[in-house]
């Protein structure tokens, strides 16, 4: 029984992932403030770590860059391009940026096509809530093409949008087991704190170089929706 039931599950995971996400246009954010200034003197980060180098944002090393500001009821957009097996992620959320994982919300980036991720769970692919919940349609692109993401984090619900399709759409208060998701997957243990418990505000960051592949952000915008 219990074999059957997993069955299910990834067969009813599978078939999210093949579903077609509606079309979606993403904003004219050129007029938005920059996440960032281009000396990344309004962000928390380690300056050794992170650059950047004609508008792209980069780092060296697994080490996260974090606004200065708590942020709240915000549209975030951004282009990203992976390297080869990239695994990386924006954070948002982040109620303790010393001890990100279990406090914070991380919406993952991943190079779906890499022979090292080709056999993760659905709920750790490209436009996921890491962990927690799939896109319902694959719409990275490959490795060395630049991607857009919308993210829109307006109380308890998050929405992804990745290359012209809204992929996701996240209601935190679904989540409410540390170990469990609502679709019966398992929750990795190191996501301790259940969503539907976690502050709608907080830091706003993004995941370096984790393990040998970069990870390139440019275009970084967010607006206020108060």
């Amino acid at each position: 029984m219990k074999k059957l039931f997993c069955l299910m599950v990834a067969g009813l995971m599978s078939a999210a992932l093949a579903a077609e996400a509606p079309k979606f246009d993403h904003p004219d954010s050129s007029k938005w403030a920059d996440v960032f200034k281009p000396d990344l003197s309004d962000a928390t980060c380690n300056k050794e770590v992170w650059k950047v180098e004609d508008g792209v944002l980069s780092a060296n090393k697994d080490e996260a860059i974090w606004t200065k500001a708590e942020w709240e009821n915000y549209t975030l957009d951004l282009e990203f391009r992976n390297d080869k097996a990239t695994n990386s992620g924006v954070v948002v959320y982040c109620t303790n940026i010393n001890n990100w994982i279990p406090n914070s919300i991380e919406l993952q980036i991943l190079d779906d096509y890499a022979d090292k991720w080709k056999n993760v769970a659905p709920n750790w692919k490209c436009a996921s809530a890491f962990g927690h919940q799939p896109p319902v349609e694959q719409t990275v692109k490959p490795a060395g093409e630049w991607n857009r993401m919308t993210i829109t984090c307006r109380g308890k619900g998050i929405t992804i949008a990745l290359n012209g399709k809204l992929v996701n759409t996240i209601d935190m208060d679904k989540f409410t087991d540390a170990k469990k998701n609502p679709d019966g997957s398992d929750v990795p243990p190191w996501l301790s704190n259940p969503m539907a418990k976690m502050a709608t505000k907080g830091f706003v960051g993004f995941q370096g170089k984790h393990g040998d592949a970069l990870i390139y952000f440019r275009n970084l915008k967010i607006k206020s929706l108060d």
